[in-house]
């Protein structure tokens, strides 16, 4: 097992009628910046819930925060926070308005571009401003990680950071929010957080042991109740255990002591900022074939993930490896997604050519837990999702 440390100070309030507590835990005599998405939370009566609870506080509202949110717009809440001496900001939302709140929490006190902390993946560990969550949609385990990504919108680009000072103080996750959600919306979350366990377990045979364990849990959960809960979000059992599927996903407890490989996310992240089309669906069309292009070095642990999650036999490791990449195929059909590129676009002929020559630019030569994704290996990964 790797060498590891383990920080999570976030306080996660978990279950029906939490939000109840919401005022006991913002900051007294602060003033508060309230950050939604596109008002969803006005028809499923979240934002009437907030309001009630925090009777009394200073609130300034600032709405409009984009899925996979944008530079552009969170640098306007950055000034409004500049001018109005505000402490503390609320997020209320999925994790698209919760990255958003991560980056006008660090660019308020930044001192110079805060572009520099997108484009030179800080690591931000002070001078952010606190904030908390109230959790509207389950996905990217952003209310209890510290980290996020945001859309450059004039240079069509989709970055990361993070940074022990990026943890929420709170978050409070509801399950019964996600009554309300379109189908789309779970389908995508449900396959977000299938993927971001992949990205943490899918690389070797190592000796951490208690890791693949722990994660395939969540992966066998997630793909027990996905189907499931995508028509009957009503049902409080599939809720809450997709809801902590998710927010266990990506919390930072399955990546301690492992060899990791986020290299699906970096290309799909390249396909929402070029196309718009869903980040989940992003990662239903590469991760197969990612898997398909890095086979012999990642075939052993494909073995293992069919045999374990998906109960595949076979007389050869090639045998079983190729039955588990299938099977998440199956997977991903079933959540509702396309896994071809070209189901979504039809200007899809340049694209492998254009994220080769951007992750050449920001000196991205070697992806993967070996480093092995070469830019030739991104290539034929994107041509082959076309």
């Amino acid at each position: 097992m790797l060498n590891f440390e383990l920080y999570n100070p976030t306080n996660l309030i978990f279950g029906k009628g939490q939000i109840e507590k919401l005022s006991a835990l913002v900051p007294k005599n602060t003033k508060i910046l309230l950050a939604y998405g596109g008002g969803s939370i006005f028809k499923n009566g979240i934002h009437e819930q907030v309001l009630k609870n925090l009777e009394g506080f200073e609130i300034v509202e600032f709405g409009g925060i984009e899925p996979n949110p944008h530079f552009e717009t969170l640098m306007k809440a950055v000034e409004i926070m500049r001018n109005e001496n505000i402490g503390f900001i609320l997020a209320v939302g999925g994790g698209s308005v919760i990255d958003g709140v991560k980056f006008i929490s660090a660019a308020v006190k930044f001192e110079g571009n805060p572009m520099e902390i997108l484009h030179k993946r800080m690591q931000i560990k002070e001078n952010a401003i606190p904030f908390g969550t109230v959790l509207t949609l389950p996905a990217t385990g952003s209310e209890m990680n510290s980290g996020a990504v945001v859309t450059i919108q004039s240079t069509q680009e989709k970055l990361a950071f993070g940074g022990s000072a990026m943890f929420p103080k709170f978050s409070i996750c509801d399950p019964t929010v996600i009554e309300s959600l379109p189908k789309r919306q779970i389908q995508n979350g449900v396959v977000d957080a299938f993927t971001h366990v992949m990205e943490q377990y899918l690389t070797y045979p190592h000796d951490a042991i208690l890791q693949d364990r722990i994660a395939e849990s969540v992966l066998q959960t997630l793909a027990e109740i996905g189907p499931e809960v995508v028509e009957n979000p009503t049902d409080y059992k599939l809720a809450s255990n997709f809801m902590w599927s998710c927010t266990m996903a990506l919390n930072g407890l399955l990546n301690k002591g492992v060899p990791v490989d986020w290299a699906t996310h970096m290309i799909g992240h390249e396909l929402t900022a070029l196309y718009g089309i869903d980040h989940a669906r992003t990662l239903a069309i590469i991760g197969p074939n990612l898997y398909r292009t890095m086979f012999e070095t990642k075939k052993e642990k494909l073995a293992q993930y069919g045999e374990r999650v998906w109960h595949v036999s076979g007389n050869t490791i090639d045998e079983k490896a190729n039955q588990a990449i299938e099977k998440t195929v199956e997977f991903f059909h079933k959540m509702g997604m396309n896994t071809k590129l070209s189901e979504y676009t039809e200007n899809y002929e340049d694209t492998a050519a254009f994220i080769v020559n951007r992750f050449s630019e920001r000196g991205w030569k070697g992806l993967g837990e070996k480093q092995n994704i070469t830019l030739e290996k991104v290539k034929e990964i994107v041509e082959l999702s076309y």
